[in-house]
């Protein structure tokens, strides 16, 4: 008889077909997510014309969905703590498919932002979820890579958003935009088929078998009979929000917490405003809605790029370096350059802030344990959603004073350079706590 333990097993292990199954599904998961986080921004201008919004009504009318997202984080995120994680997907995904479906048929604010609340909240549990899953399956050497490449399924969500939009907006109106997202529901049998449970949830459930058969794909080796998986971390403290605040992890925590806040301030404001603004800057209504397109590639590049940089040098010092870029690209974008370069720094704040949003996933799966990981990540995606919901509010209140181009971009920077300082925090709290624990260990 042998006790196996699973961590160092994936650890020393190959990085199998088995896991870039995982990387697959839960990447064309995000596609979907993604979709639905960006379509509401290519649908903007047309909703402000057609039920005569003003600018704050229209920043609100955004901020129901990520007013769910928040909820969604907190509660789907440890829920699937105590259900699994894979019954946490499955639950979050057809929530935010079929309500995003329902949001087509909305013919009033009202009824849109019910809709939008919904399948914000499945929008909210999926992202947390699939990141532990994900997590667990990697290798440490690959982690942020792996976690970025999945993750960037969310940009070519947003980018399927902004091409789609160019052409059936002005052909058909904005109701397909969300009708469409009923084709991704035939994605449910797949999931429910092959997306591995997670192997520390079984574990602790008593499932030795099904974990068993799962780990069986992931090492490529049958085990004997009577092998018994263990799992290091599947044995800890309650997934409570004090536990993230224990170990001293206290002000690690708040600093993650600081840079999730403005991170995703940033990521909805230019999502839910940036083809409105540009727009109103002069130019082309096909521009505006290609640099939304331009966002989410820029998004996609920075978040595969910034997760092989941080499994080479550490993701703190990759995401202060990526928030210092986007700060300096965003307030550039104010000086209404010529239609190349604002691609090109529209790109570059893509990368630095949707990409960076996607290694600041992967710093919390990265501080925390298996037992309050799925905690982490909620709290930590619900106080970005706080964020979020800022994020176009603060968008509209701020276009509707009609302050010059250049003023808005330079208030718009100043969250990123905040978030360059509190992960300068972290990185700084980090090395402490690492130092502490080697002198420990000697």
């Amino acid at each position: 008889m042998r006790d196996i333990d699973v961590t160092e097993a994936i650890e020393r292990g190959p990085f199998g077909s088995f896991q870039w199954m995982v990387v697959a599904l839960c990447g064309a998961l995000l596609v979907v997510d993604g979709y639905d986080v960006f379509v509401a921004g290519t649908v903007l201008p047309t909703l402000i014309a057609e039920w005569s919004l003003t600018k704050p009504q229209a920043g609100a009318l955004q901020a129901w969905a990520l007013f769910g997202m928040m909820f969604g984080a907190l509660i789907l995120g440890p829920l699937a703590d105590r259900i699994g994680r894979k019954k946490g997907v499955a639950i979050s995904f057809v929530l935010f498919t079929s309500a995003t479906v329902m949001t087509g048929f909305a013919t009033s604010p009202e009824q849109f932002k019910i809709f939008r609340f919904i399948a914000g909240l499945g929008c909210g549990g999926l992202m947390p979820n699939a990141v532990a899953l994900m997590n667990e399956y990697a290798p440490k050497r690959l982690r942020g890579t792996m976690v970025a490449l999945m993750f960037s399924g969310y940009s070519v969500g947003g980018m399927v958003a902004a091409g789609l939009g160019i052409g059936l907006i002005p052909n058909f109106g904005w109701q397909p935009m969300f009708f469409i997202a009923a084709i991704p529901l035939a994605l449910l049998p797949l999931i429910l088929w092959k997306l591995p449970e997670s192997l520390g949830f079984l574990l602790r459930q008593g499932k030795q078998e099904e974990a068993k058969r799962i780990f069986a794909k992931v090492s490529g080796t049958p085990l004997a009979a009577d092998d018994r998986l263990v799992f290091t971390e599947a044995k800890g403290a309650s997934a409570s929000a004090l536990e993230l605040f224990r170990h001293g992890r206290a002000l690690r925590t708040l600093m993650l917490w600081l840079s999730f806040f403005c991170c995703l301030l940033l990521v909805y404001l230019l999502s839910s405003w940036l083809p409105k603004v540009l727009q109103e800057a002069g130019y082309a209504e096909r521009a505006s809605l290609l640099s939304l397109f331009s966002l989410n590639f820029g998004g996609m590049a920075g978040a595969i790029m910034g997760g092989r940089l941080g499994d080479r040098f550490g993701l703190p010092k990759v995401v202060v370096a990526y928030f210092a870029a986007a700060a300096l690209s965003i307030a550039l974008v104010g000086a209404n350059p010529a239609p190349v370069l604002l691609f090109a720094l529209v790109f570059v704040a893509g990368a630095t802030t949707i990409g960076t949003q996607i290694l600041l996933y992967a710093s919390v799966a990265q501080l925390y344990n298996l037992s309050v990981r799925g905690a982490g990540l909620g709290w930590a995606s619900g106080v970005g959603r706080i964020g979020a919901i800022v994020g176009p509010t603060l968008g509209g209140v701020l276009l509707a004073r009609e302050l010059p181009l250049g003023q808005n971009f330079l208030i718009f920077a100043v969250p990123a350079a905040v978030s360059a300082l509190a992960m300068l925090v972290f990185a700084l709290a980090n090395n402490r706590a690492r130092e502490s624990a080697q002198l420990a260990a000697a």
